[in-house]
This record gives structure tokens, C-alpha cells and sequence, in this order.
């Protein structure tokens, strides 16, 4: 297992650096910047693996911890240089999500075979779920293309972060109070092989509303699951799955698309520190929570939500952040 792990780290570690500099080099003028220490790196990293497949917002959390320790507010240069940094922020906070894709992967890898397997034609369970991840995702890929500017110009910010991670914890809250009113627990619902296409597509409908920084992609689509009659357990291993194909494709248009600005302003090795830290911590995290969901439930992250978007709200007000 361990072997496996280091073996997928490494080729995604390789294959995601040749995607940061495929872009077109940037003009020499714009000199290599100091703007994360390799400490806030490892921040950074952590607090992405550990909330990435919570359902509790990575993008939210590391916003909040982006904020907290100063890296994308404005200093002392060029409104220019203020925005390349900013630019280079939001892109760092998609693309250490390398880290905690490879984990899940590694976690996962007996499923992703079975859909490599399906995708040859010798697994029929394997060609299922991989058309079931595919209808997941193409509702993300069509509206995040089309609207990927906008969100980041007018939601990458504290308050609307602070907005979804009460909406989200109150749903959550709201959702459990259905469950036990129906007196359902955990594990009731439909298995993982019980899925339909149709359902995927209406679960990967549901993942769109996670481009709202705070909303978190986990818990849509955990939600969602459940909603269209998914156990809790199914319903976080399709999460997971779908994960893989969602987060993968965010991360590598981004690297794409700012690969050159974040490693000008943050340089290869902070990168490779974030990547490394949230891959260690989402594999904890993972392991951790689908342990909790199968005997708990959603509760506890729902107050969390909702604890933590009153405190950020308040410290927000005051002007502490």
C-alpha cells in the first residue's frame, strides 16, 4: 500500500509540474516573488486535505486561511503586482487539490480499476459506474467553463463564503431531521451498483452549486446522493469518485491557465510543500470520516458549518479579519 501511495505521489507530482509551465512563459519583467514561506505552504496544504473531501469547503477554509495569514491582501507594490498575486492565490488553492486526488486515487484504486475495466468491456458493474461518474460530471464541465470568471470575480471573498457555510450547515441539519423523521439511519438506501445514469446527472447538477466558494463539492454531491435514494455510505464513495474526475479537471485547467503566474509568485518548491501536505492529509482525513459518516451521520459537520460561519461573520464585523 505504502508503495503504491509513493508510486502515485511521484507520477502525480511529475505530470502535474509538466502541466504548470505548458503555459507560454510569462514576460521577464514580472521577477520570481517570495510571497508564501514554505511554513504557510505547509498551512495551506493541510487545511486543504483535510477539508477537501469533508463537507465542509476546502476553497472556503483555505480563503479564510489565505486571509488569516496575509497572502493575497494588498501590500505595498502596484495595483498590477497586487492583482498577479491575488491571481496566483486563488490558483494555488485549486491546484495543491493534486494532492488530495492522488490520495482518494490510491484509497480508491480497486474501484478505479473496475472502471478501467469496464472502459476495455470485461466489467459491466466497472462500464456502469464509469458512465455514471462521466454523467456526474459533464454538468460541472459545461457551466464551470462558462462561468469560471465570473465566479472567481465575484465569489472568491469572505462574506459569500460565510453565506454558504451557514446555507450548507443549516441544510445538512435539515436533511438529518428528514432522515430520522423517516426513521432512516446510515446505511439505508440504495447500493453504489443500484445508480442510474439519470440519477448521476441530477447529483452532478447538484455539484454545480459547490462553485459557490463555502458550499463544499462534498456535501452537494453527498446530499444529493442521498436525496435521489443513495445510502449515506454510497453516497460519499460516489462523491469521492466523481471527486476524481471534477477536481482532477479544475486542477489541471488551472495549472494550465495560470501554472506560469502561481510558480513566478510562489515558486516550485512552496508548490510541491502544499501538494505533499494534502496529499498526507486527506488520506487521514478520508480514512477518518468514512469511518464517522457510517455510525453518525452528517450532524456534527452541519453545527460546524454553522458555528464556524457565525464566528468568521462576527470576527468579520469586528474587523479582526
Amino acid at each position: 500500500m505504502l508503495c503504491r501511495y509513493s508510486l502515485l505521489l511521484l507520477i502525480g507530482l511529475l505530470l502535474f509540474a509538466g502541466t504548470c509551465v505548458a503555459e507560454p512563459a510569462v514576460p521577464a519583467n514580472h521577477a520570481r516573488g517570495d510571497a508564501l514561506s514554505l511554513g504557510q505552504a505547509t498551512v495551506l496544504g493541510i487545511v486543504e486535505g483535510l477539508t477537501e473531501y469533508l463537507p465542509v469547503s476546502s476553497t472556503g477554509h483555505l480563503l479564510l486561511a489565505e486571509r488569516v495569514m496575509g497572502i493575497d491582501t494588498p501590500h505595498s507594490g502596484s495595483a498590477g503586482d497586487d492583482a498577479r498575486t491575488k491571481e496566483a492565490a486563488d490558483a494555488y488553492t485549486i491546484c495543491i487539490q493534486a494532492g488530495a486526488i492522488i490520495a482518494v486515487l490510491g484509497l480508491y484504486f480497486r474501484r478505479v480499476r473496475q472502471m478501467l475495466r469496464g472502459l476495455a468491456g470485461h466489467d459491466a458493474d466497472g462500464r456502469r459506474l464509469l458512465v455514471n461518474v462521466i454523467a456526474g460530471f459533464v454538468p460541472a464541465a459545461v457551466i464551470g467553463l462558462l462561468f469560471n470568471k465570473l465566479i472567481k470575480s465575484y465569489l472568491f471573498g469572505a462574506w459569500p463564503v460565510v453565506a454558504a457555510w451557514l446555507a450548507g450547515g443549516v441544510a445538512i441539519l435539515a436533511v438529518g431531521w428528514w432522515r430520522r423523521r423517516e426513521g432512516m439511519v446510515p446505511r439505508s438506501g440504495r447500493e453504489l451498483t443500484g445508480l442510474t445514469w439519470q440519477l448521476a446527472l441530477i447529483i452532478g447538477f447538484a455539484q454545480c452549486i459547490a462553485m459557490w466558494p463555502g458550499v463544499s463539492r462534498s456535501l452537494v454531491t453527498i446530499v444529493g446522493g442521498m436525496l435521489v435514494g443513495l445510502s449515506l455510505p454510497a453516497a460519499v464513495e460516489f462523491s469521492f469518485l466523481l471527486g476524481l474526475v471534477t477536481l482532477g479537471a479544475a486542477t489541471c485547467y488551472d495549472a494550465l491557465k495560470h501554472g506560469q503566474i502561481m510558480l513566478q509568485t510562489f515558486d516550485a518548491v512552496s508548490l510541491a510543500v502544499g501538494v505533499f501536505f494534502a496529499f498526507v492529509a486527506a488520506v487521514l482525513s478520508v480514512k477518518w470520516m468514512v469511518g464517522y459518516l457510517n455510525r453518525h451521520g452528517l450532524a456534527l459537520f452541519g453545527w460546524y458549518r454553522v458555528g464556524l460561519g457565525l464566528v468568521t461573520g462576527a470576527l468579520l464585523l469586528a474587523g479582526v479579519l
